[in-house]
Order: structure tokens, then C-alpha cells, then sequence
């Protein structure tokens, strides 16, 4: 079943405001907790802002429209599926084990990050910024891996899946 396109008219326009105004209210966590708000008014906002954020997203479809709604779905996962790395294209031996490296590196750092503090605390330094860096390694991992590679991570959770050697 397909829906014809939805103009951008101004219930298209009102529902992305809205959309905005759901994300962008998260932000108030974060800012609450700069200034000092106590914790339990930090776990307050969040549960207020995470039930209304579910009852705005209603709103957003109800303002919009299934058409409006299905339009915005086409065009945000429409980006997102011109990311995803092709499945098409066979990956070279160097490209596989530097992604393989990428990978790994990440999760066995992540695995002996606790037993390398409690045998030696304060060998490693504790930076928000390497973090973030094993974490953007893994995630680049699955590109430079190519679209094949999520498959086989893929077939892990397939109970019935087999191995095929080409």
C-alpha cells in the first residue's frame, strides 16, 4: 500500500516544528544538571519530558497527516540508507584487516579496560576523548568493512543461518 506525496504545506511545516521542539527539549537535562538542579528534579524532567515526547509524537502524526508522516519517514531513512555501505562491493584484503583492526581494537580495549585498572590504577588515562574515539573506531569499522560484514554480524543472531564459502 503507498501514499501519495504530501505537499510541504503548513501542517507538514507545523509537524517538523514540533518534531524539533521534541528533540530539542532534551537539551533542558543537560542544562538543568549544569546548573546545579538537584537529581532527583534531573530524574523528574527526564520521566516528564520522555512521557511527553511519546505524546507529542502523536500530535506530530495527528498535525501531519499519514501521508505528511510517511513523506518524513521516506526522506529521514531515505538518508540514512544512502550511508549504509553497499553490499555490492567486495572488500580487498588490506581494506578487510585494517576494518577488522578498527573493529577489534575497540572491544578488547573496552573488555580489559577494568581489569587493567584494578591491577594497575593509573596506567591508563581516563579520558572522555579516547573514549569517544574507540567508539567512533567502531562505528567506522562497519563502513570501511562494507555492507557484507553487517550481514555476517547479522547472521550471529539467525539461529537457522549457515556459512556458504564462496
Amino acid at each position: 500500500m503507498t501514499t501519495q506525496p504530501h505537499s510541504a504545506g503548513w501542517r507538514f511545516k507545523l509537524g517538523i516544528v514540533i518534531l524539533c521542539l521534541m528533540l530539542g527539549s532534551w537539551l533542558m537535562v543537560p542544562l538543568a544538571a549544569a546548573v546545579g538542579v538537584p537529581g532527583s528534579k534531573v530524574a523528574a524532567l527526564t520521566g516528564v519530558l520522555f512521557i511527553s515526547n511519546k505524546v507529542l509524537l502523536i500530535l506530530v502524526i495527528a498535525v501531519m497527516g499519514k501521508a505528511g508522516f510517511q513523506q518524513l519517514k521516506r526522506s529521514v531513512f531515505g538518508y540514512v540508507t544512502s550511508l549504509a555501505p553497499s553490499t555490492d562491493a567486495e572488500v580487498g584484503p588490506v581494506r578487510h584487516r585494517i576494518g577488522l583492526v578498527m573493529f577489534c581494537l575497540p572491544l578488547i580495549s573496552a573488555f580489559l579496560e577494568p581489569y587493567v585498572d584494578s591491577i594497575w590504577p593509573g596506567l591508563r588515562p581516563n579520558l572522555w576523548q579516547l573514549q569517544l574515539l574507540g567508539d567512533l573506531m567502531l562505528i567506522g569499522s562497519f563502513f570501511v568493512l562494507g555492507g557484507n560484514f553487517w550481514d555476517k554480524v547479522r547472521a550471529l543472531f539467525i539461529r537457522t543461518a549457515k556459512v556458504a564459502n564462496a
